[in-house]
Parts: structure tokens; sequence; C-alpha cells
């Protein structure tokens, strides 16, 4: 399980997280959606130990990422496409981010032939379409067959198959037991897939629950959203209410 609580990170003197408190449990695809500058990114970071959080705390399986002994068989990350020097094929990349982990080359192949790479293994990364990174950086994801992912815009540059296509996985993945942490802009798709959802806005969780509770008395996820992070930009009113706490559905935690 992915539990992050009253997380506080600052750059410079201004603070971009304020308290951000999530889970995202096994079994379960968790969606977290917000508009730019929310601080998603930044809470992926400190919970992916790339950024250290100035308080609160991150944790995978009950442990900072920094204290996993295996990572890579622990929680799978995509964030920022791929992250393959241009001049490495996609075959190369993944050996060696594979490398480390004792991760063998059957594992490589494996997981290029499960994101539809398998027939361009040998081309040059700096030659692939935004689709194909992003298929490589979810390749990379795969590689330690982890029971936790953590996902930050992962269908960026996707066809219709392809956004199709990685739903069905990360629906199985979930089904089978994994714990999916899915970080999007694009909300008709979390609502396609996503069982929880998490809303953040200004570095604030305006609301954590179900997708059925979060999207209750508005017509689509998109409305709901706009509800809960409309006055924030309007006013800074939202739905936190004066104490600053998001709302939540009964019996949800934030």
């Amino acid at each position: 399980m992915i539990s992050i609580e009253n997380l506080v990170k600052r750059h410079g003197e201004r603070e971009v997280l304020h308290g951000v408190s999530l889970q995202a449990r096994p079994g379960r695809v968790t969606g977290f959606a917000g508009p730019n500058g929310a601080g998603k990114s930044s809470t992926l970071r400190c919970l992916l130990g790339l950024d250290r959080a100035d308080g609160g705390r991150a944790l995978i399986g009950g442990r900072p990422y920094r204290e996993l002994r295996e990572p890579l068989r622990v929680v799978g990350a995509m964030l920022d496409g791929s992250g393959a020097h241009p001049s490495r094929t996609a075959r190369g990349h993944l050996a060696w981010v594979a490398s480390g982990s004792g991760i063998g080359r059957r594992r490589v192949n494996e997981v290029l032939d499960v994101v539809g790479l398998g027939e361009a293994a040998g081309r040059r990364v700096g030659t692939f379409s935004l689709g194909m990174g992003q298929r490589l950086g979810l390749a990379a994801a795969l590689l330690g067959d982890p029971e936790v992912l953590v996902l930050d815009e992962p269908v960026n540059g996707l066809d219709p198959e392809g956004i199709r296509w990685i739903r069905t996985l990360l629906r199985r993945r979930a089904d089978a037991g994994g714990t999916v942490l899915l970080s999007s802009h694009v909300l008709a798709e979390l609502a396609e897939v996503a069982d929880d959802v998490v809303v953040i806005a200004h570095g604030r969780v305006r609301a954590a629950g179900t997708l059925t509770e979060i999207a209750a008395g508005h017509s689509s996820l998109e409305e709901a959203f706009f509800s809960l992070t409309g006055g924030e930009f309007g006013g800074r009113a939202g739905l936190a209410g004066r104490s600053g706490r998001p709302a939540r559905a009964e019996g949800v935690r934030a």
C-alpha cells in the first residue's frame, strides 16, 4: 500500500505541499487529479525519493523508498516519459535499467513484447514517437514485475488503441492485487479506470474517496473536479472551507 501522511515540501521560501495525505490501496486503481501546479509531481517525487520532503512521510509497503532493498521489484514508476538517452536502443535502455537489480535479458524482452515494442527493440530511442516513448517508460516500470505502479500521465501521446490497451493493463494489475497510483489530466480516462480518486489543488488535498463518491451529485468526474478546484482559482474558496480540510466522503480517509 502507498501511504502519504502530512507531506510538506518547500522550494526555497515557497511551500508547494501543505500537509498532503492520501492512500492507494492494493487491488485498486487510485486516480490522482489536479490542475497544473497543484502539487501532483512534487508529491510523486517525494514518494519515489527523488526529492526530500520537509515534513510528513511517504511510504510504500510501510517503508520510505530509500529503504527498499530491491526497489524495482517493489515499485515501478514512470515520470516524465521514458527517461532514456536518445542514442540508446530500447533494449539497451531497459538492459541498463535492469542491470543494477539482477534482472536478466529475458525479462527485458518480455516487457518489450508486453508494451508492443518487440519489433522496435533495436531502434534508437531518439527515433521514437511520443507514444512509443511512453510505452518504453511503462516497460521500464514493469521490469521488476512490481506489486506497486506509480504512473504520471501514462496515456500522453498514445492513440485510442494505446489508451485502451493501457487501461486494460492497469485494470488487470489491480485485479490481481496490485496497487496502482495514476496521475493524469485526462479526467475522462480516470473515470474509465479509477476505483478511487484524490483531487489536489494548490498543494492541498481537496477530496478523496471512491470514484462514485467523488462524482456524486455531478454529471461526470470532470464536473466534480471543476466544482472542487474552480473556487480555488476564483477566490480560494473551494470546497475545503475555512478549516482547509479536504472534502471527504463518509468512511473514506483523505
